[in-house]
This record gives structure tokens, sequence and C-alpha cells, in this order.
């Protein structure tokens, strides 16, 4: 064998052992790259998330800053409430007229951090339907009563049966959530303002809206509860830096993975042939 075949198989072999090295630890990539891809498009859909929920929040604290100053308007009757958008009139005043059907009254637990009257802390919202004059049935949250003094005796008014005039703020539907507690109907003990369910527990004829009401806080009675007008106005907004927490997460992955990448090379060029 001629000198220079000694010496170029020896190169033959380092460059081949090299190539078959190069090629194992970019397989062995290939698995963290797919995690990594998988975390960041979870992290990324995470953060356009917030965002939309930025853009929401800021459409709801519009409306709730705004709206409750318009003009008192009337209720549209019951023929309309099935094509109602109850979205584009939230937290908008109407006047509804009608008679109070206190002996269905329902207790929605609740609690007030921080009141705008003189009551705050757990209680119940006092929701009671209000058979409209013109037909159909409103379920009316008259206000807050602290626990303890939420039953109509303890609350001090007189309950009456006549015919009222009253203006309230309209809210959507309240759809119970995964960990809002099952109500207890035999207990007169709700837990959401689910039209659905309170009209089921209280045997409401139908026609009953699809919205509830909030009344307005002249619509407190002389004995001071239920306290009207604890319509929650004032919300976290917190989505925008969550949105950057999440956006950031992303971008510390892809940094960190890069420079495990950068070390796995640096290394494997290093290795003696």
């Amino acid at each position: 064998m001629s000198r220079s075949n000694i010496t170029t198989a020896p190169k033959r072999a380092a460059s081949t052992a090299t190539s078959e090295r190069g090629r194992l630890s970019l397989r062995r990539l290939i698995a963290p790259a797919l995690l990594v891809l998988c975390a960041l498009a979870v992290l990324v859909s995470l953060g356009n998330w917030q965002l939309r929920r930025l853009a929401w929040k800021e459409d709801l604290i519009a409306r709730a800053s705004e709206r409750p100053s318009e003009p008192v308007q009337v209720l549209p009757t019951a023929s309309a409430w099935a094509g109602f958008d109850v979205a584009a009139s939230e937290y908008r005043p109407f006047r509804l007229t009608g008679h109070f059907l206190h002996d269905k009254e329902a207790f929605v637990f609740t609690s007030l951090p921080d009141p705008k009257g003189r009551f705050g802390g757990p209680g119940f919202w006092i929701v009671t339907p209000l058979a409209l004059s013109d037909g159909g049935t409103v379920l009316v949250n008259r206000g807050f009563a602290p626990q303890g003094r939420h039953l109509p005796a303890d609350r001090g008014e007189t309950m009456r049966g006549e015919a009222v005039s009253v203006v309230g703020l309209m809210r959507p539907d309240e759809t119970p959530g995964i960990f809002t507690p099952a109500d207890r109907p035999e207990a007169n003990t709700f837990y959401a303002r689910s039209v659905a369910s309170l009209a089921a527990a209280k045997a409401l004829p139908p026609p009953v809206a699809p919205f509830t009401i909030d009344l307005v806080a002249a619509e407190t009675p002389p004995s001071g509860l239920p306290e009207a007008g604890e319509t929650r106005m004032n919300f976290a907004n917190n989505h925008l830096q969550y949105a950057v927490t999440w956006y950031g997460l992303a971008a510390v992955l892809l940094a960190v993975f890069a420079a495990s990448i950068r070390t796995r090379l640096r290394g494997r060029d290093k290795k003696p042939a």
C-alpha cells in the first residue's frame, strides 16, 4: 500500500465519523424541537387570547361608564324579546311598569367588597319577577341585602302588589360557571342570575325576558333594604399585562432552545476525530 493511501484512510474515517455524529445530533434535536414548537404555539395562543379579552374588557368598561347616564328608554314589549340584542342595550336605563310578584322573589348569593351604599360584604341580590302591564315577566334585581337581613321581615319593608313604575339598567342573562355552586331552590337560594333556572324554580309563565334589570339607586325603598344601585361598574383590566407575559415566555423559550442548539453544535465540533 502506498504512503498516500495510508495517510488518506484515517482522514476519511475521521470525516465519516464526524458526519455520523452530526446526523445523530440533528436526529436527537427533532423531538425537543417538536416539543418547543408545541409550547410556542400554546404560549402565543394564550397571548392572542388575552389581547382579544383586552378588547372585550375595554368595550365593557366603556359601556359601563357611558350608558347608565343615557336617557331612560321604554322597555321593548314581549313580542320583541325573541330577536332583541341584549348586548347592544346592556347597562342602558329602561323604565318598566307593572306589579312585583313578591311571593316569588329569589335570593341570589353575592358579595359586595366595595358597596356604593351602607351595606356590603356577603349577602343576597333580591331578585323579584315583575309582571309587566303589557304582558310578559322580567326578573328584576331590586338590590342587595346583607346576610341575615335578606328576608322580607328583616328588611323592614312593606310588601305591596300595586302597580309600580321603576327604572333599572339592563343586564344580560347570567350563565353559571364550572365553579358555581348548585342552586338550592328548596331553600330559595341561588348562585347565579340565570333566567332559565329562576323562571323554572318560580314556575313563571312565559314569556320571560331573556335579560334582567338592576334597579338604580333611586329605587331603594324607605327602609334602606334592598339597597338598589349596586350594579358593578368597576372591572379589573390586566389583560395587556397577561398578554405580554405569555409572549415573553414564548421569547424566553425560543432563546433557551437556540442557546441549547448552539451549545450542542459547539460541543460536537470540539470532539476529537
